[in-house]
């Protein structure tokens, strides 16, 4: 029996998991990469490609980062994008807990950017995880520190969080993908799994129109659905094996809703780390700035099957004379995406029983409450507001104490989706409109929906300083929805 979801996912009523519901739901080549301009190519139905990988060895990764405009080739899509050297997306970081990165940035476009980890646990100050840093354009900045060495392994996202361009430098195809390496891999039916990852984006037809009014106050969404920066490439894996995904949603405001024709996805990893037990699902949805990592089982013997993103409203029903926003430019139904074709077969996989442990985190010591929405603001316009007040350079919003737990009630009190992104520290998710999550899972952005509840958890460990929590949809984002964290020692 499959259920639906008030999150909009899918599940199979299966015992164990009869209550289950989802929570909101350097190599030389890469480094010869530095500054190169091109055309990328993209193809529908050519043979999936990764990002290009760069590896730490010996405790250390440093590479150099330009940020600049280059020539792409994408069917149906833009001539230029924003590009990470010259790579769209940018390329995959892969470290180990305990490992020295630098990162050096070379600015190359025409206005400010910076890089924001987005889901490490790293110093929010510094040369850390530092939103507040700008480098503006022709110069450079060198990023340096210390990955903690008891970070979880996981799916984590780098892309550029300077206030008053994120959402322009986003939606130009400004991203990548960064994971880190740990116990969840070692786990012998994952470790024995084919790895892919999935870095989802949408583009602009044509690059270099200025959205304007519903486009900004709803979020910008791009026609052009692209898989590592490809148009519906084929994934490919053996009958009785497993197939890793590594789900990254790239986009400045879609919201991917996910189903693989006639396979189950089965849920292994969320934000921040890995769950307790897999979660059987039919449909994965993921908000801008989530990850999910599933394995899918080879059991058929033979064919292709396509990845589906299928349609989803997110909200906006009551605004402007009552216009909604959909899933994006021109999608009524189910999109193709990507292809599974099966090549080969070995001796059957078994899915993993259990995966790793899941801390409890203690009773708050405080709790909070922020309400989401939007309204107007004298000589501002639009505005979209926390606890009332759009966001202001000049203003801590929250203080907390280091070693604290506090647990907040998130209130969206309007009616457009939010993703609510904490940085820095990850969380629980405890429950929605009243009803425990039930299952434990770390998480670094949860969705809300007009008119929902939910309250998170989170104990604010390790680093003090100044950070921020947001709306992942980057345009409500740039126009207010966001508020300034410090962390007090």
């Amino acid at each position: 029996m499959i259920r639906r979801c008030r999150n909009g996912w899918l599940v199979r009523d299966r015992r164990p998991f009869l209550a289950l519901v989802a929570g909101a739901s350097a190599s030389a080549a890469g480094a010869a990469l530095l500054g190169r301009s091109g055309q990328l190519r993209s193809a529908g139905s050519a043979s999936a490609t990764a990002p290009s990988r760069l590896r730490s060895s010996g405790g250390r990764l440093d590479l150099d980062l330009v940020a600049q405009e280059t020539e792409v080739a994408i069917p149906g899509g833009p001539a230029r994008a924003l590009t990470y050297n010259g790579l769209l997306p940018g390329p995959l970081l892969e470290i180990d807990p305990g490992d020295a990165v630098r990162i050096n940035l070379h600015n190359r476009l025409p206005r400010p950017t910076n890089i924001h980890y987005h889901g490490l646990h790293i110093p929010p100050g510094g040369s850390g995880d530092n939103v507040f840093l700008s480098v503006g354009p022709g110069e450079s900045h060198s990023y340096a520190f210390t990955l903690p060495a008891d970070h979880p392994a996981g799916t984590f996202y780098y892309h550029p969080h300077s206030h008053g361009t994120v959402a322009d430098q986003v939606f130009g195809g400004l991203g990548g993908v960064l994971i880190v390496r740990g116990a969840l891999d070692r786990i012998p039916a994952v470790r024995a799994a084919a790895e892919q990852v999935l870095f989802l984006k949408d583009l602009p037809a044509e690059r270099g129109s200025s959205p304007m009014g519903m486009g900004l106050m709803l979020g910008r969404e791009g026609a052009v659905l692209t898989v590592n920066g490809q148009v519906n490439p084929t994934l490919s894996m053996p009958a009785g094996g497993l197939l890793r995904l590594r789900i990254v949603n790239g986009s400045s405001a879609r919201f991917w809703r996910l189903a693989l024709e006639e396979h189950p996805f089965h849920l292994i990893a969320t934000d921040g780390g890995a769950l307790e037990a897999p979660v059987e699902l039919v449909e994965l949805l993921l908000a801008p700035g989530e990850r999910a990592e599933v394995l899918v089982r080879g059991e058929r013997q033979g064919g292709r099957y396509r990845l589906l993103n299928l349609p989803y409203t997110r909200g906006a029903g009551g605004m402007m004379g009552g216009m909604g926003m959909g899933s994006g430019p021109g999608q009524q139904g189910p999109v193709s995406i990507a292809t599974l074709a099966y090549a080969g077969s070995v001796a059957p996989l078994p899915l993993p029983e259990r995966l790793l442990p899941v801390e409890l985190l203690p009773e708050p010591v405080r709790r909070r409450r922020f309400v989401l929405n939007h309204g107007m603001a004298p000589g501002m316009g639009m505005v979209f507001l926390i606890n009332g007040r759009p966001f202001d350079h000049g203003r801590i919003d929250t203080r907390v104490r280091l070693g604290d737990t506090e647990e907040w009630e998130l209130v969206n009190d309007g009616v457009m989706d939010h993703p609510f992104h904490v940085h820095i520290n990850p969380f629980q998710v405890i429950s929605r409109n009243g009803k425990p999550e039930p299952f434990r899972a770390w998480k670094d952005v949860v969705l809300l929906r007009p008119g929902e509840t939910v309250r998170i958890r989170t104990r604010f460990d390790d680093f003090a300083g100044r950070s921020v929590y947001d709306c992942h949809i980057l345009d409500h984002e740039e126009l207010g929805m966001m508020g300034i964290l410090e962390i007090t020692a």
